[in-house]
């Protein structure tokens, strides 16, 4: 049982590694110069015409397209 229980441990541990290192940190910069770092890459809403990111802070923002000046990887 203790076997099992280790082996269940090192696959958690193993997967929460690997979804780790999927994130995009990814730097928004708006018209005005306002930027935001996030978590991961932004993806576009439904309807179009949005973006959505949660910044390094864990805050969620929606932000019109026509207001974002570029959107680049964290250097």
């Amino acid at each position: 049982m203790n076997g099992r229980r280790f082996g269940l441990s090192w696959l958690a541990l193993v997967a929460l590694v690997a979804l780790a290192g999927c994130s995009s940190p990814t730097v928004v910069t708006l018209q005005n110069g306002t930027e935001y770092v996030t978590k991961d890459k932004p993806h576009a809403t439904n309807p179009p015409g949005f973006i959505e990111f949660t910044d390094i802070a864990g805050k969620h923002y929606k932000i019109k397209t026509e207001e974002i000046a570029s959107v680049k990887a964290e250097d």
